[in-house]
Parts: C-alpha cells; structure tokens; sequence
C-alpha cells in the first residue's frame, strides 16, 4: 500500500485578529482547570469549550488551546482528531447522523443513505455549499425499536422513510 504524504510544514494557519480564547473565556474555564491535578487534563473540556464557542475548532484555536494548557499543539491536534464529537472544519447548521447499526441496516439504512446523500448533494462526512446540512454516519444510536433513525442535532427522528426523512430535513430553516 503506497502512502499519501502532504507537505504539512508548509501549512498557512488563516488568522483572525481577535482570539477564540479571549480573557473572559480563559477566566470562565479557571474553576474547571481547578478540578484536575495538571493543565494537560482539561483538554477535552477546553476543547468543548472553545468548539461551544466557534462551532467548530480552527487551527488558530487549537493553538491558543495548547498555549492555555502549556501543551504542544500537536498534542491538542491529536486528541481532537481522535473524537468525533470535534470538529476541524466548519459544521452544517444542522448535523445528520445516520445509524448505521446492524437494527437499521436491516431495516434499510443504506439505501436511506444513498437517497438522502443524493437528496443534499454530499457524501457522509461532507457539508452542502450553503452550509446548511452536514451528513454524518454514526455506529448506533441506541433507538433500534424505531430503526431506522437518524439524529439532527439533538432531535432524535425514527421509523424514518426516504420520503418521511427528506420532508422533515427539508422543513428545517
């Protein structure tokens, strides 16, 4: 298997002036700081934190992260590529996960996923150009009674159609 590189180093990091982590964030963040015994331990709450904030986490913020937490940058970097709940690009406003558990493929998930990724012109993992929908595969959302489901956002939607699923993300603003 042949490896694919990119030329990391030369990266440009797109700045803005002002920063994410701005001093009444890094005062709000001080009383979680003082439950763990070391900075490195806050990560995952900074990182929600800031992703709360933003919406999403820029690498500019990933640096400001790791100045707050005294930590390298590729350590912030590593953990929040390695949970799905973090993102390192911009979401949609409204974020789909389709179950893919064993309940909702046997109830027709796949093709509930070719139809809708056909419907919103992405592939699960993309975001449309109006920024609207990203569409995301999730393992299980434990609703396998109401396969096949979906979540978006935070609203569960089960017993999902092709047809009932298009009509309820196309009525979303």
């Amino acid at each position: 298997m042949a490896w694919i590189t990119k030329n990391s180093a030369e990266m440009q990091i797109k700045r803005q002036d002002e920063p994410f982590m701005d001093d009444g964030m890094k005062s709000s963040l001080v009383e979680v700081l003082n439950r763990y015994p070391r900075k490195q331990a806050a990560t995952l709450p900074v990182l929600h934190a800031v992703q709360e904030k933003v919406g999403w986490l820029p690498y500019q913020a990933i640096e400001e992260i790791a100045d707050y937490l005294d930590i390298p940058a590729s350590q912030v970097l590593d953990t929040a590529s390695f949970y799905e709940e973090f993102w390192l690009k911009p979401r949609g406003k409204y974020v789909i996960w389709l179950c893919q558990s064993i309940s909702c493929e046997v109830m027709g998930e796949p093709n509930l996923t070719t139809r809708i990724a056909d419907h919103l012109g992405v592939k699960p993992g993309e975001t449309t150009e109006d920024g609207k929908f990203t569409l995301m595969k999730v393992e299980c959302l434990g609703y396998c009674g109401d396969a096949p489901c979906a979540l978006v956002n935070e609203k569960v939607h089960g017993k999902l159609t092709t047809e009932n699923f298009i009509e309820a993300i196309d009525a979303l603003e």
